[in-house]
């Protein structure tokens, strides 16, 4: 079996322990959170098998794993916590799963410099328990931080709820250490900018592991604030909470929280500021002014106090559920449901005509939303798609898999017809990799080269980001 053989190759590198081969191991490590349900056009992805586990414990590890995988052409599939969205660890091929659990130390707090430099595989939320130890805090808040890793929420680029004040995972790197696909290994200088050449940080943010294994990162820190304030503001319609929003960004307010949600007649602009306790207090009074421009109405901090002691509860439910368990039944959880959540951006100047003509397609679809969004800035637009009716068959006797298949498709490539991407949050995994080419045209060659470049066997997550399957 070729399991048995990489099995015997790698056992010259790591103790037998970290190197696991049995069908349950294979399995649970061969999937993340979506489902073939929600993977439409790449169901086939989900077919394949990892042939081996390998738990590397340290970067002198990792860097001969790759040069083996490199000389052996074996795929190689970095992993982190497991608990993307996308498919983006599926080992589409086969190969071996890079489980980087291990390498989950905090090597350095610095409350100078306002960074804190960890090993990829440290989950979020044991990071935000030390950094709260010495009134720090980080400021990726993703509903996954009880399960994310920093070097996956890096890989795929998330965005937390904290992204109004903070930006997304990427825009917090400070610095990088990665191995790339031949074993060398490059780091990155803990500066806040680069003019002496260009940032090589961002070959591995938001790039899924393509390019290179990340073994250590820096990343921003903050104290934590010395007052935090929650608001819920009401509007009669989405377009004059956008619009409130737009205004908001223009002169230069970034709450910390900014959640613009239309839930059917209801539309609610969720909101939390901190910080400094005199800023706090002029941007809650002055957005409260912007919005009763356009009709807002205040409705209390309850809804969005609510909203923010509960924003984790579907990560904890994962993690109890169905994190580390068999694809069986992490697939079951999705069994039935027939819907899809959208995580679009655009120019701001655009999402309105976008909402309107993403309606009507969706109607001709027979699909609905239920649930529009604008989180953390006016570019990034979410929509939360639904059958109709509820039946799994429609009157033409059209399975509504299908039906959703092809109205996402539809309102997807229409962001990009209007100078918009797909996704501003997840990355792009196997779910929307046959889009990709469609939204960067030409811009994909350079993409195609830098694989060439620095990775010609095509070991390394092989299959994402538009690139080829096979190592060559």
């Amino acid at each position: 079996m070729r399991s048995n053989s990489l099995k015997e190759s790698l056992s010259q590198i790591l103790e037998p322990q970290h190197i696991l081969s049995c069908h349950e191991d294979l399995d649970r490590y061969s999937c993340d959170a979506l489902t073939p349900s929600r993977a439409f056009y790449a169901e086939e992805a989900f077919n394949k098998l990892a042939d081996l586990i390998v738990r590397p414990g340290s970067t002198s590890e990792i860097r001969e794993i790759l040069r083996w995988a490199q000389e052996s052409k074996v795929s190689v599939i970095p992993y982190g916590g497991g608990t993307g969205v996308m498919g983006g660890i599926l080992p589409v091929n086969g190969g071996i799963i890079l489980d980087l659990a291990r390498l989950d130390k905090i090597i350095d707090i610095n409350p100078v410099d306002m960074t804190v430099t960890v090993e990829p595989g440290v989950i979020l939320g044991n990071l935000e328990v030390q950094l709260k130890k010495l009134g720090l805090m980080h400021g990726h808040d993703p509903y996954s931080v009880p399960i994310a890793t920093v070097g996956g929420t890096i890989s795929t680029n998330g965005v937390g709820y904290r992204a109004g004040a903070y930006g997304s995972m990427g825009d917090q790197v400070v610095s990088l250490e990665a191995i790339l696909p031949d074993g060398r290994k490059i780091s990155t200088r803990s500066v806040p900018k680069y003019s002496s050449g260009p940032n090589l940080n961002h070959l591995f943010i938001g790039t899924e592991g393509v390019f290179g294994v990340i073994t250590k990162a820096t990343i921003k820190i903050y104290r934590i604030p010395e007052s935090q304030i929650f608001a819920t503001i009401g509007f009669d319609s989405f377009d004059n909470g956008f619009n409130a929003t737009t205004e908001l960004q223009a002169i230069g307010i970034h709450p910390t929280l900014l959640d613009l949600t239309q839930e059917g007649n209801e539309t609610r602009l969720f909101l939390m500021f901190e910080g400094f306790t005199e800023g706090v207090a002029a941007q809650e009074r002055r957005t409260k002014e912007v919005c009763e421009k356009f009709g807002g109405q205040d409705l209390g901090p309850e809804p969005t106090l609510k909203y923010w002691e509960t924003r984790r509860d579907s990560a904890e439910r994962y993690k109890v559920n169905s994190l580390g368990k068999s694809r069986e039944i992490k697939w079951d959880r999705q069994r039935g449901r027939g819907f899809d959540y959208l995580h679009l951006a655009l120019p701001a100047g655009k999402v309105l005509d976008y909402k309107r003509k993403a309606e009507q397609i969706l109607q001709s679809h027979k699909l609905m939303v239920i649930e529009y969004a604008i989180w953390s800035r006016p570019e990034f637009f979410s929509m939360m798609i639904v059958p109709a009716t509820p039946d799994n068959i429609d009157d033409d006797g059209i399975a509504y898999n299908e039906i959703l298949a092809a109205g996402v498709e539809n309102v997807l490539t229409l962001a990009q017809d209007m100078g918009g991407i797909m996704e501003y949050c997840h990355g792009v995994g196997i779910k929307l990799n046959h889009l990709l080419l469609r939204e960067m045209g030409s811009n994909h060659d350079v993409i195609h080269s830098w694989k060439n470049i620095l990775d010609p066997a095509n070991i390394l997550n092989p299959g994402k980001l538009g690139l080829p399957t096979e190592p060559s």
